[in-house]
């Protein structure tokens, strides 16, 4: 394993957020004290308790959760989207280094920084809230699975993308849309019996429902079911990934 190769991409990754911290950090905490203000405030203020947990610390995991997905999955995107557009990446591949090592390079850095944000925001939360943690190991487990399989989703996307305006398409279009209809700011209890059946096919319920399991004991399914969804969904970019690599697709010319 070449660490060295892996701590350079890391490096570079970490440092390019902390020259734009205002866009990288900054950005999601103050989006996070207005939703605060929109949702805990506004609609708070006609919704006492969802589940016997008051509704302001409820939307708090959806907060943490729509941040951590919408961090993961552009931070890796650009990230490798960025060496394609300059070219740079041909010199990435001819380097002595695995596509392993590369991903673990990239992914890292972009999982790490959606953590460090998602950290932030829950801080942030606690100002607004009385927050507890009911199942705290539980709690960093899905932190770490979601932003790695996220980050191996944006990984992805950034080998896919031709341009700057698809790196953004999936992120706008479908990863925010399934969070949002995912229970993010309600319980999936609460809806229609029709509807209630839909959004069992939204993916995002899953991550959502387990990581809100892990603050307050309560969950819109099972939480082995949630555990289940994402080692699949991570399985499969891993798959996904080694398939781009093995085929040079989007890569090689």
């Amino acid at each position: 394993m070449n660490w060295r190769g892996v701590v350079a991409i890391y490096r570079f990754e970490m440092n390019r957020t902390f020259r734009t911290i205002a866009q990288s950090i900054v950005s999601p905490v103050i989006s996070t004290v207005l939703y605060f203000v929109v949702f805990g405030a506004a609609i708070g203020a006609r919704i006492d308790t969802v589940e016997g947990v008051d509704y302001g610390a409820f939307i708090v995991p959806g907060l943490v959760m729509l941040t951590l997905l919408q961090q993961s999955v552009t931070n890796a995107s650009f990230g490798i989207y960025f060496p394609k557009f300059i070219g740079t990446i041909y010199e990435l591949l001819s380097a002595p280094m695995s596509f392993i090592e590369v991903v673990i390079g990239y992914v890292g850095a972009a999982a790490s920084k959606a953590l460090m944000i998602a950290v932030i925001i829950l801080i942030t939360s606690a100002f607004f809230v009385d927050l507890q943690i009911a199942h705290p190991v539980w709690m960093v487990a899905f932190l770490l699975l979601t932003a790695v399989s996220f980050a191996l989703l944006g990984f992805i996307i950034g080998i896919w993308a031709k341009n700057f305006e698809q790196l953004q398409l999936i992120p706008l279009l479908v990863i925010t849309p399934l969070v949002f209809l995912g229970g993010a700011f309600y319980s999936v209890s609460m809806l229609p019996p029709g509807w209630r059946e839909v959004t069992y096919f939204n993916p995002v319920l899953y991550l959502i429902s387990g990581f809100r399991w892990s603050f307050f004991g309560v969950a819109d399914v099972p939480i082995g079911i949630s555990l289940t969804a994402i080692c699949v969904f991570l399985a499969a970019c891993l798959t996904a990934i080694w398939a781009i690599f093995k085929t040079g697709w989007r890569i090689k010319p």
